[in-house]
């Protein structure tokens, strides 16, 4: 044992590339001492269409297959409840003269959607194999998942053999590839079959395994894709035996199993795509395969790079890293890794050719969400668009482009649910939607009465243009789909007659409730805090894009009246923030939601330097509800803390946060769980949300830019005294790097990716030269420490 574990020591300072223990490079590397036992042990590999859950079993191995667009359900003509704006103008009529009680029995009963065929996304089923080796001892066992190249791998010495496997799911050849080697021929004799959950005919083609079907999940109602798959088997020598049942083969050098999986989700010829897929791949060489597959991904994943100094626990496996920060220990090298494999499973589940959006769980799915009431599908309020808060600081804007795609599908649906429901011009989608172009209100009000969550997922549109500053892709994408959206908005506003403020309504504060006074626990009412933080958001916004694009003028001018027409932001008694526009009180205290706080984070209507009163009740707001008992803490929830705690630069909260996030709801795959407990679930269910938006959270620690300048460092815990990073990026156009020592910046740069004029926030603790492509710049900060740059695109900023 004594051996096994200097081995295994030696084995993961070599792959690192590093000399030491406590040599300071980068790790990028997830592994294990054993196979997965359970799902939630398994490594995940996608090419944003496309994927699997890798086990390492030893004579059993195991890949849970998925694939983004195998979804369950189906269009329905009759999903939205006509209304319109006569009804709605009665019904408001009725919250404004305090007759809430009336108003939330009359919304609930007619503003539901009808979710009979909804759907949700579901697993494939598993791909099995079974091996016989030579009769010995099974030794140097080894499971990982490389970040660098994308690929899961397995090793192990058995009877004096050594094997090796390799999976990666290919972008440029649009497939999974599965390598199995050996060092002594003739060593491989294995069988291979499905266990699928999907009811499919099996058949064989030539080397190739066929299965195909059509889901049927009547869980959540009817209706379903249709699918095939296809798996390519080439065994370098050996005997191979191909049945309907499955595979055999007996005595090969090695094999390589290609991999598809098509439906007829939008794609009517999927059953030529996928046989056309795999044969081309097959017809390549698995080097071929591979190298296109690492030059692919590297250049995206190579972007950015992250170490927060000494990794002295590299040599120790991923699980048990994990377990110890569970305990409460310090392992900054497992913070650089999380934040990184939140980048990592970015890339795997959504790229500019992936058919969909990354979904609840995006394709990565445990077959238990979809079990749920609250099924795999796309949440609005808050989990579609924490899955892609790292894209764009993480620099991976392209990463956006399915939903936008998916976005202007909202749009067409959304603009008849806004009539219909509303009597209103532009589009809206509400809390849940799916594949099928479902935009009203869920079945209940409970959570479901929210049209301002299109405005939510909308507001990534802006989100990109200010990151990349590209104008066409504001004139051509983001500026029409906002505009719709502000349509809506300005049609929705009703103003209240006591106040005289625009409000919408009636709606949620998701998934709220409040007490009124006279002890009813109700849901809806008029302009909750989110409804006005969102509607500024997205009608400033769009005057933004009317702006640069100088179009829509009068447009432009009547949202500038609206926006002067919504209410503050206001404070409760206790000096909280408001979370409805009356001070109502809480229902249920420690409740996860926090929408209340969305101009915290992530927009910046409340900052530190510009409302410090606000930010003041943020934080109290914050700890009002860590502090209630029973506190709902989610994967998402506790992420959300990280991001709002960098934004009142509170390092120590925010490192715990980071804690909690991985280790109390993360696994040990390092996946982050909505745990036990929560919203019915009887255990730990999967959630893509909390690794994203983990990793935009400690970005948020380390570069910030919402206040008009770039600061570094500006919530920097004391575990993270040392080190570095390079490719991050800000709105408005740029890429950071900075080395910092004793928290202590060494140096920095900043690379303009946009003609700008730049604020930088010059560093404490030292005396910096600063350098404008090379040559010295005249630098004289203000009182803030700010110093002014113009910069063009390619330009390099450096302080030295």
């Amino acid at each position: 044992m004594k051996h096994f574990k200097t081995y295994l020591a030696a084995m993961a300072l070599a792959l690192s590339g590093c000399q030491s223990a406590t040599d300071s490079c980068e790790t990028t590397e997830l592994w294990y001492a054993q196979p997965a036992k359970v799902w939630m042990e398994s490594l995940p590999i996608g090419n944003g269409r496309l994927g699997a859950m890798t086990y390492g079993g030893i004579e059993e191995e195991k890949l849970a297959l998925n694939e983004s667009t195998m979804w369950s359900g189906q269009y329905n003509e009759n999903q939205n409840k006509p209304f319109g704006r006569e009804k709605m103008n009665q019904l408001r009529k009725l919250f404004f003269e305090g007759k809430l009680s009336e108003g939330n029995r009359i919304a609930g009963d007619n503003l539901h959607g009808n979710q009979t065929s909804f759907g949700t996304h579901l697993p494939i089923g598993d791909l099995k194999m079974q091996f016989i080796y030579p009769e010995g001892k099974v030794t140097d066992y080894r499971r990982s998942l490389s970040l660098d190249e994308a690929v899961s791998s397995v090793s192990f010495n058995s009877g004096g053999v050594n094997y090796k496997r390799e999976y990666f799911a290919t972008n440029p050849d649009n497939v999974l590839v599965l390598r199995l080697t050996a060092d002594k021929q003739k060593s491989i004799t294995m069988n291979m079959g499905l266990d699928l959950m999907r009811q499919a005919d099996l058949s064989v083609e030539n080397n190739q395994l066929v299965f195909t079907g059509k889901v049927d999940f009547p869980l959540h109602g009817p209706g379903g894709v249709c699918f095939e798959g296809r798996i390519a088997v080439l065994a370098d020598n050996g005997e191979v035996k191909m049945e309907q049942s499955g595979v055999s083969i007996k005595e090969a050098d090695a094999v390589t199993l290609i991999v598809d999986v098509r439906t007829d989700y939008k794609s009517p010829d999927y059953k030529t795509l996928c046989a056309d897929g795999v044969e081309k791949a097959a017809a390549k060489s698995y080097d071929e395969l591979k190298q296109a597959h690492i030059k692919d991904y590297n250049t995206l994943y190579n972007r950015v790079s992250i170490h927060f100094g000494q990794d002295a626990n590299r040599a120790m496996p991923t699980d048990v890293r994990w377990k110890q920060v569970k305990e409460g220990k310090t392992d900054t090298g497992l913070d650089a890794l999380f934040f990184q494999y939140g980048r990592y499973l970015t890339i795997a589940s959504s790229r500019e050719n992936s058919p969909l959006p990354i979904a609840l769980q995006g394709f990565f799915n445990d077959n238990k969400a979809c079990n749920m009431g609250w099924t795999n599908d796309y949440h609005l309020d808050i989990n579609t668009e924490q899955n892609y808060w790292a894209a764009n600081v993480g620099n991976l804007a392209e990463c956006n482009a399915p939903l936008f795609t998916y976005i202007k599908d909202l749009a067409h649906h959304g603009a008849k649910t806004a009539e219909v429901v509303y009597g209103c011009k532009g589009w809206t989608a509400h809390t849940t939607a799916n594949v099928w172009g479902y935009t009203p209100a869920s079945s209940t009000i409970i959570w479901g009465l929210f049209p301002m969550a299109g405005s939510w997922i909308a507001s990534h549109l802006w989100t990109q243009y200010e990151f990349t500053q590209d104008k066409q892709y504001l004139a051509e994408t983001a500026y029409p789909l906002l505009k719709g959206n502000a349509q809506f908005i300005l049609d929705f506003l009703a103003k209240d007659p006591k106040s005289g403020y625009l409000m919408t309504g009636p709606s949620i504060s998701p998934e709220n409730w409040f007490r009124t006074a006279g002890g009813e626990e109700m849901v809806a009412s008029m302009m909750p805090a989110c409804d006005r933080e969102l509607a500024y958001e997205i009608l400033s916004n769009c005057v933004r894009a009317s702006e640069i694009l100088d179009t829509d003028r009068e447009f432009a001018d009547s949202l500038r009246t609206a926006i002067a027409q919504l209410p503050p932001i206001q404070l409760r008694a206790n000096g909280a923030i408001r979370e409805w526009f009356e001070d109502f009180e809480e229902a249920h205290p420690n409740h996860r939601h926090t929408s209340h706080l969305l101009a915290l984070y992530p927009f910046s209507q409340i900052t530190l330097e510009k409302t410090p009163e606000l930010a003041e009740a943020a934080r109290k707001t914050i700890e009002n509800r860590l502090s209630a008992e029973n506190w709902e803490d989610t994967e998402w929830s506790r992420a959300n803390m990280i991001c709002m705690y960098a934004r009142l630069k509170d390092a120590q909260e925010a490192y715990k946060s980071v804690q909690l996030l991985q280790g109390k709801l993360s696994r040990e795959n390092l996946m982050t769980v909505s745990p036990g407990g929560i919203a019915g679930a009887e255990g730990d269910i999967y959630s893509f949300d909390g690794n994203p938006a983990g990793t935009a959270g400690m970005a948020e620690m380390l570069i910030q830019n919402h206040e008009g300048y770039v600061e570094f460092l500006p919530c920097l815990p004391v575990e993270w005294k040392d080190g570095s990073f390079k490719g991050l990026c800000l709105k408005g156009g740029a890429e950071a790097t900075a080395e910092w020592t004793n928290a202590v910046i060494n140096k920095a740069s900043l690379k303009a990716t946009a003609d700008q004029v730049l604020k930088v926030k010059i560093p404490q603790g030292k005396k910096y030269r600063v350098l404008l492509n090379g040559k010295e710049a005249i630098a004289n900060p203000d009182a803030k420490g700010l110093i002014t740059v113009d910069m063009k695109r390619g330009d390099l900023l450096e302080l030295l």
